[in-house]
C-alpha cells in the first residue's frame, strides 16, 4: 500500500492491479470440506477433500481473522471461547 501511495504523491500511476487465483475452498459444515488449489503447489490445478482441505481451509479462515482483528485478537478468542459460561453456537447462518 505505501508503495501505492508514493507513487501517487511522486505524479505516477500506480501499478495496475493483477488478479492472481490461488483456487477455491469450501466448507460444508463441520466433517466436509472440498476445494481446488491452482497452479503454486505442482504446476496445475488440484483437487484437494477431506481432512486436508479442512485443515488450509482453517488456516485460511485464521488469515482473514488476522487480517481484519490482529493477530493477539485471533490467537486469544478460543482460549476466551472455551473458558466462557456461554460459548458461542457451532453453527454460523449468513
Amino acid at each position: 500500500m505505501v508503495h501505492i501511495l508514493r507513487r501517487r504523491l511522486d505524479g505516477l500511476a500506480p501499478e495496475p492491479f493483477v488478479y492472481r487465483d490461488f483456487g477455491s475452498l469450501v466448507s460444508f459444515g463441520r466433517y466436509s470440506t472440498v476445494g481446488r488449489l491452482m497452479g503454486f503447489v505442482v504446476g496445475r490445478s488440484l483437487f484437494i477433500e477431506g481432512y486436508f482441505a479442512r485443515v488450509v481451509y482453517r488456516l485460511l479462515y485464521k488469515m482473514h481473522q488476522a487480517a481484519l482483528h490482529g493477530g493477539t485478537a485471533v490467537f486469544w478468542r478460543p482460549v476466551a471461547r472455551y473458558s466462557s459460561q456461554n460459548p458461542e453456537p457451532s453453527i454460523k447462518l449468513h
